[in-house]
């Protein structure tokens, strides 16, 4: 099978700076190459996070982390979200600190991919989000989507640390 040799030409900007000729097809294959790069790191990353998941999730507990296992829920847009009662530690650990680390694993071969979150959390208190991310699964803890001590918390990722099988890739998305 032949090789594809793609070469790049530079140009001497006239503020001395070299650069990649901007109507180069070098220069648009690159950042079409980079686009679907990104297009497939977030497909293996949605399949992670996608549905639920027990996620290892980290908040700061003053200036000790704290962590526990949720049952978190990945979207699309890199949010995960899941429920818990108003009245937990985890709650009040992130009005103070938003900041936040996850950790999801594909989970059923140790050799399976999973990733490492940068997030901020946010506490949604109102019933229409309450309603929006309603589960079945709820009822046996929370009853109703009304009930004052149940809120969702949702997670958005500012960066995703994505180990690909048997840890022999990593790939960092950022927001």
């Amino acid at each position: 099978m032949g090789r594809v040799v793609l070469i790049f030409t530079r140009v001497r900007h006239e503020t001395g700076k070299v650069r990649g000729h901007p109507a180069s097809p070098i220069s648009t294959f690159n950042t079409t190459l980079d686009r679907m790069s990104r297009m497939v790191l977030k497909e293996q990353i949605m399949d992670v996070i996608g549905g639920p998941h027990p996620t290892a999730v980290a908040t700061l507990d003053g200036k000790l982390p704290a962590v526990r296992f949720m049952v978190l829920a990945g979207f699309p847009d890199m949010t995960l979200v899941g429920a818990t009662m108003k009245s937990s530690k985890k709650v009040g650990q992130l009005k103070k600190n938003p900041d936040a680390a996850l950790s999801t694993w594909s989970g059923k071969e140790f050799s399976d991919p999973y990733v490492e979150i940068q997030a901020k959390g946010k506490i949604h208190e109102d019933v229409a989000t309450k309603k929006k991310y309603w589960n079945p699964m709820f009822e046996q803890f929370f009853k109703t989507p009304e009930n004052p001590d149940f809120v969702v918390l949702v997670f958005t990722a500012n960066e995703i640390t994505y180990h690909g099988k048997n840890m022999a890739s990593l790939e960092v998305w950022k927001r």
